[in-house]
């Protein structure tokens, strides 16, 4: 059995207060379930499916279309992600985990060499090229038909309630106005394609905190989706409304490449960790690999570093040098899986692991051409993590995306929502790094059909069959080191789940190399010390969002990262 009791249901976001806060939120604590989302209306729509008799599915789908209304800007139906289900066994019946992957794919006019041909190299990014053919829908849908207990109507109830009647703006949604309106000067097409943006969401740049914001064009797609399910979207009027906004601007995608667009069902990567099983996302999911690496690497020098107290140099030196290995394999083998040979076996066996360890010194970081196995040497608020665990041991972990904030900023005429910019998790522009600043390899170029890359790592932890860890994050790849980190935390430390997403965090990614503190760090010399062996260092914003919720003997507790303001639901 593990030295840690509890179920720690670890979510990214940020979320807002609501008149409708369920008894015990402020304390966090519930002694039945719990939700975690990045705003608390999507929290507590998973909450209403829960007290309807449904399960951690029914409660994470109802979250997720919520989530498109009340954070358009971070995840919504013209994204993708990956969720993670785990079914605890009972007496009939074994424990069951799934991968369900319904990351955006390229479209079919989408080659190798597709951006390098265009005139405008931010083509991946801003406006019609850069949107990847949209998966949530599909993928909420398929998990409700496979492993829900509620029909369609009752789950996208709440999110259609969200849009039609309004939300309260809070900080984070109305501080995105001064970069909206940044983008939109700087490419008068933009600002053609989002402005229903501007206007419904922003009230055209005169919106306030503590202002109702509703969406009555995304409500119409919501109950065309809740009428005729997947193909309301796929092949219907929201398909016809995409393909004509591609059609009328230059852009990829077709109606064909709509209703071609397939769930992908697989088995989860399995490792361990501290005596826990550890459940993560195979690839394209690039976090999966690149935690359990990690994983082990720390595992084979915890006797160097001995008892070195939380974030002390010496803690902070062993985890980037573990970090900096895992994001060199991430940039040179990592990629979608269904149209290259990515060697996870090898990557993720005792003898490769206990070579590249063997590699760490304690007393010297190295040059970049020294990590992974390399034959040669921006801030996202485009993503949302949601973690359910329902009364029954039931645990969900659903990391959803639109890549950057409101994605492409091409909406939908007629729908409401906002096609992501997914395109850019390609390699589009060899040896070019992407919006993220991340090098990847030709194993990445886009494909007719391929998923990007992607940094997504939702992650479940379990102690003999039973659930004691649901994780994930947002931050393009510091959800990677972000989410790791307040494992760690929870895990190393024995931190409460307050402390453990309060806690300052540190980046790095392999390249640039630079150690990124955040700026709020209070002690320079641990920094100095870090320079001392070697390492660049420079400061960062934030690292990340984490939310966190841990089952104790005295109930459910749960902490929302402080530093979007976030706040769970439960009861």
């Amino acid at each position: 059995m593990s030295r840690m009791i509890g179920v720690v249901v670890c979510v990214v976001g940020w979320l807002i207060t609501s008149a409708a806060a369920q008894p015990g939120q402020a304390a966090g604590a519930y002694q039945h379930a719990a939700v975690a989302a990045d705003h608390v209306v999507a929290s507590e729509a998973g909450v209403e499916m829960l007290k309807l008799g449904g399960n951690a599915v029914d409660a994470a789908v109802a979250t997720s279309f919520c989530l498109s209304v009340v954070r358009p800007y971070s995840c919504g139906i013209g994204g993708g992600g990956f969720m993670l289900i785990y079914i605890p066994g009972d007496g009939d019946n074994q424990p069951r985990a799934v991968a369900i992957n319904y990351r955006e794919t390229a479209p079919a006019a989408v080659g190798p060499d597709y951006y390098v041909k265009l005139d405008d190299k931010s083509a991946s990014r801003d406006g019609h090229h850069a949107a990847g053919v949209p998966g949530t829908v599909a993928g909420l849908l398929w998990a409700l038909e496979h492993y829900g207990t509620l029909d369609r109507k009752t789950v996208l109830a709440p999110a259609i309630r969200a849009a039609q009647l309004g939300f309260v703006a809070d900080a984070d949604h109305v501080g995105l106005l001064d970069s909206l309106q940044r983008r939109f000067e700087a490419d008068p097409k933009l600002a053609v394609s989002g402005a229903y943006i501007r206007h419904q969401l922003y009230r055209d740049g005169e919106v306030k905190v503590g202002d109702t914001i509703s969406n009555p064009a995304q409500a119409r797609a919501l109950r065309l989706i809740a009428q005729h399910g997947a193909d309301a979207f796929y092949r219907g009027e929201i398909a016809d409304a995409i393909a004509q906004t591609m059609q009328a601007n230059g852009g990829p995608i077709t109606k064909q490449d709509l209703a071609s667009y397939t769930v992908r069902v697989a088995e989860p990567l399995r490792g361990t960790f501290q005596g826990l099983d550890v459940l993560s996302m195979p690839p394209p999911s690039s976090g999966g690999v690149a935690m359990q690496q990690i994983f082990g690497l720390l595992e084979r020098h915890f006797k160097q570093i001995g008892a070195s107290p939380h974030n002390s140099p010496a803690y902070i030196h062993l985890l980037v040098e573990a970090m900096k290995h895992a994001f060199a394999d991430r940039a040179e083998w990592l990629a979608d899986a269904d149209f290259v040979d990515v060697p996870i076996e090898r990557l993720l066996s005792a003898a490769y692991l206990n070579e590249r360890a063997d590699s760490i010194s304690m007393q010297r970081t190295n040059e970049s051409q020294f990590y992974g196995s390399r034959t040669a040497g921006v801030e996202d608020g485009g993503t949302s993590h949601l973690s359910v665990i329902d009364a029954n041991g039931m645990a969900v972990a659903c990391t959803e995306t639109i890549n950057l904030s409101y994605g492409s900023l091409v909406v939908v005429p007629g729908f409401g929502f906002a096609l992501n910019n997914e395109m850019d998790d390609f390699t589009t522009i060899p040896g070019e790094a992407n919006a993220f600043g991340l090098q990847q390899s030709d194993r990445n170029l886009p494909e007719p059909g391929k998923r990007p890359l992607s940094s997504m790592s939702p992650t479940i932890l379990l102690d003999d069959g039973r659930v004691v860890l649901v994780a994930g994050a947002s931050g393009g790849p510091r959800i990677i080191t972000a989410t790791t980190q307040c494992i760690l935390n929870c895990l190393l430390f024995d931190m409460t789940p307050r402390q453990a997403v309060a806690a300052l965090r540190f980046h790095h990614q392999w390249m640039p190399n630079v150690l990124q503190f955040e700026s709020a760090w209070p002690d320079p010399a641990v920094p100095s010390a870090l320079q001392q062996l070697g390492h660049e260092t420079g400061t960062t914003g934030s690292v990340g969002v984490v939310q966190l919720i841990r089952v104790t003997p005295e109930g459910i507790r749960a902490a929302s990262d402080p530093r979007k303001g976030g706040a769970p639901a439960g009861y």
